[in-house]
C-alpha cells in the first residue's frame, strides 16, 4: 500500500489547489491538482469511475465483464478492450504468471463477490483447466472463449487503469501538475508549485488487515505511475491458516514465498499495477529479471530473510528516488 505524503506547498501566491476525495471501486480515492482556473472536476471524475464500473467491475452485476462471464451478448467498449489487451500483454510477458482468466480460482478462494468454496485439490485441478489466457480473444468487438465456462478478472489492473484515465482527463483540460490515487494505485504528473516532486510513502508490511499504517520508505516521483502490491492486508483465513490474495495461475494456490510486498514505478499506473502483481506471483528473484529488462521501470521489494527479519532490495534507479 502507498501513502500520499507532503501535499502542501509552502509558496505564497501559489496556483490554486483542488483536492477531490471519496469512495469508489471498493476503496478510497484522492485526487490533487493545481489549476490556474481553479476548476472543480468532481462531476467528470465521478463519470469516469462510473464508466469504468459499468465496463470492468466484477461487483457491478450489469457491467460488461459480468455479462461476458455469463456468456451474454454484449458489445465491448474501449475500456474493456484496453484492459483486455493490457492483461494479455502482461500474461505474455510473465509466461502466464499474470492471467486475466484467473477469475474461477479467485472466486473459489473467496476473493470475489461470492464467499468461497470448500477448497480441495480436486476442485483446484478442475478450475485450473479454465485458466489459460491463450484461450480467449476479441473478434469483431466480441469476446471469444474456447470454453464458455471461462471467466475474466481485470481487478489486478483496473484501479491503475482508472488512475491513468483520470490523469489523461486532467491533461486534456490543460492540467499538468497532479497526483491521482485510486485504491493506493498512483499516477503523478509534474510536481507542486514550489518546484518539488510529489512524495509518497511505501507502507511497512503490517501484521493484519486492520493494523496501523507505518511508512517504510519515502519516494519522490514525477511523471510516473507507482503501485505497491502486498500479501499482508488482503488475505483469507481457512482452518487457521492465512492465504494471500495473490494466486499463482500455474498452481491454482495462493503464493507462499518470502516476498511481502513489491512496489513498481513505471511510465503509467496501469503497468505499475500489472508489474507489481507479477512480482508478487513470481517472487523477487524471477520478477527482478523482468523488471531489469524494461526501460523506465524500477522496483522496491520488502521480504523476509532467512533469519525471519524484514529486508529490502531496490533497483539502482529506485535508489535515487528516495
Amino acid at each position: 500500500m502507498l501513502v500520499v505524503l507532503s501535499l502542501l506547498a509552502s509558496c505564497a501566491n501559489q496556483t490554486p489547489k483542488t483536492v477531490l476525495q471519496g469512495l469508489a471501486q471498493g476503496s478510497s480515492y484522492a485526487i490533487t491538482y493545481f489549476d490556474e482556473q481553479d476548476r472543480d472536476f468532481q462531476h467528470e471524475v465521478d463519470s469516469i469511475f462510473h464508466a469504468v464500473d459499468l465496463s470492468v467491475n466484477l461487483w457491478v452485476d450489469s457491467s460488461i465483464i459480468c455479462k461476458v462471464n455469463r456468456n451474454e451478448d454484449v458489445v465491448l467498449d474501449n475500456i474493456f478492450i484496453d484492459n483486455f489487451n493490457i492483461a494479455q500483454e502482461a500474461a505474455q510477458m510473465s509466461d502466464g504468471c499474470f492471467d486475466p482468466t484467473i477469475s474461477p480460482l479467485v472466486s473459489a478462494w473467496g476473493f470475489s463477490a461470492k464467499s468461497g468454496d470448500s477448497i480441495t485439490p480436486q476442485l483446484v485441478d478442475s478450475l485450473r483447466q479454465l485458466v489459460d489466457y491463450h484461450k480467449v480473444h476479441i473478434e469483431n468487438g466480441t469476446l471469444i472463449k474456447d470454453n464458455p465456462a471461462m471467466k475474466l478478472d481485470f481487478n489486478a489492473i483496473a484501479q491503475g487503469y482508472t488512475a491513468d484515465l483520470i490523469g489523461s482527463f486532467l491533461e486534456s483540460k490543460g492540467i499538468n501538475n497532479y497526483l491521482v490515487e485510486v485504491g493506493g494505485e498512483i499516477m503523478a504528473r509534474g510536481g507542486k508549485p514550489d518546484g518539488s516532486s510529489w512524495v509518497v510513502g511505501i507502507e511497512k508490511p503490517a501484521a493484519n488487515w486492520d493494523s496501523d499504517r507505518v511508512v517504510q520508505q519515502r519516494v519522490e516521483i514525477r511523471d510516473k505511475g507507482i503501485v505497491t502490491s502486498g500479501s499482508y492486508r488482503k488475505y483469507v483465513e481457512r482452518d487457521g491458516k492465512r492465504y494471500s490474495h495473490c494466486i499463482d495461475p500455474m498452481t491454482g494456490y495462493p503464493v507462499e514465498h518470502n516476498l511481502l510486498s513489491a512496489t513498481v514505478i513505471a511510465d503509467n499506473s496501469v503497468w505499475a499495477d500489472a508489474l507489481a502483481s507479477i512480482c508478487m506471483v513470481m517472487g523477487m528473484e524471477r520478477s527482478l529479471e523482468i523488471i531489469k529488462r524494461l526501460d523506465g521501470v524500477e522496483a522496491y521489494y520488502i521480504f523476509v530473510n532467512d533469519k525471519g527479519e524484514l529486508e529490502t532490495l531496490a533497483t539502482e534507479g529506485f535508489k535515487v528516488m528516495d
